[in-house]
């Protein structure tokens, strides 16, 4: 007897197959996007790096791998090898990275006049949030761990000395900074961005062009801007490639000091942290239960997104 369409024991037609592709890679394109909504806003925020959400999600190594074949492709041509830079091209995943350039784009344009604001008149509250999501972020690098030995112990260890050190320095600002400073702060901003655990925007606020980068932005500075992202295409360009060879040849002393570098850098979103970078304990017992009630938020939302993620990935492999 011929199965019915509804019948769960049926094959699957093709026409079907089609259509559940199509509408999985919608819902694919559009996930992308929403993970780089997600970076975008964690690279305009001092102390979180769009690294760190990348990897949270889900998407960092592949994103690494894709990004060293992007830049590797221009380097070929540049050598005359046009069938390199074909192959490099093929082995970027684009539906993964148009869809996140976009949304870091979108969440740039959208939250540099945000973001600044919400730091500034609600910098308790801001920083209690960003503090939990990157201290729930840290299973991940924790799982991803490939053994844990002593040697990846001290690596953590030391890593989150360098990051402790790093963000506790003062920052400044530069009110007109010239564009060969533009260029060379881009180029090591973005390679703290690729990094989970190193923000790109504290060291904007180190260098002293964090405000002027975020007001180009925002005022449609076109040379500014240009410039910037000439700088950063340049860093990312040396950067990914180094970091990708890393991924793959020694995987778990790359994630043990990718771990130390989060731990570290939860001192850039201390709520109480002075002028001068010091820290401080909170001035009251409403103060730390209000610093409390958001970090505990962000742990939450994080450790959502984590399960979430998890789930997806089983799904696709059962799928497959």
């Amino acid at each position: 007897m011929e199965a019915r369409p509804h019948d769960p024991e049926a094959p699957p037609r093709a026409g079907d197959v089609a259509a559940r592709g199509r509408s999985r890679g919608r819902s694919e394109l559009a996930l992308h996007y929403a993970r780089g909504l997600l970076m975008g806003t964690a690279d305009m925020v001092p102390g979180v790096s769009g690294g760190t959400v990348a990897l949270v999600v889900g998407v960092y190594e592949r994103l690494v791998r894709s990004v060293r074949a992007v830049t590797s492709a221009p380097v070929a041509l540049v050598r005359r090898d046009s069938a390199a830079a074909r192959a490099h091209v093929r082995e970027v995943e684009w539906t993964l990275v148009l869809p996140l350039v976009l949304g870091i784009l979108t969440a740039i344009a959208i939250g540099s006049g945000i973001v600044p604001t919400l730091l500034e008149e609600h910098p308790l509250e801001t920083s209690s949030l960003f503090f939990g999501l990157i201290l729930g972020s840290l299973v991940v690098p924790w799982r991803l761990l490939d053994r844990v030995g002593a040697r990846e112990l001290a690596l953590v260890a030391a890593a989150a000395v360098a990051a402790f050190v790093l963000v506790g320095l003062p920052d400044r600002e530069i009110a007109d900074p010239s564009l060969p400073l533009v260029f060379g702060a881009a180029a090591v901003a973005i390679c703290a961005m690729v990094l989970p655990g190193i923000s790109g925007a504290y060291l904007l606020l180190l260098i002293g062009v964090y405000k002027a980068t975020l007001d180009a932005v925002h005022d449609r500075d076109v040379v500014y801007v240009a410039v910037f992202v000439a700088g950063a295409a340049t860093g990312l360009a040396l950067f990914s490639r180094v970091l990708a060879r890393l991924l793959e040849r020694h995987h778990a002393t790359t994630m043990a000091v990718l771990l130390g570098l989060m731990v570290g850098s939860l001192r850039a979103l201390w709520p109480w942290a002075g002028d001068d970078r010091s820290l401080q304990a909170p001035e009251s017992g409403a103060e730390l239960l209000t610093a409390a009630i958001y970090a505990a938020i962000g742990v939450g939302v994080v450790t959502a997104v984590i399960r979430i993620a998890t789930l997806r990935r089983r799904g696709d492999r059962v799928d497959s």
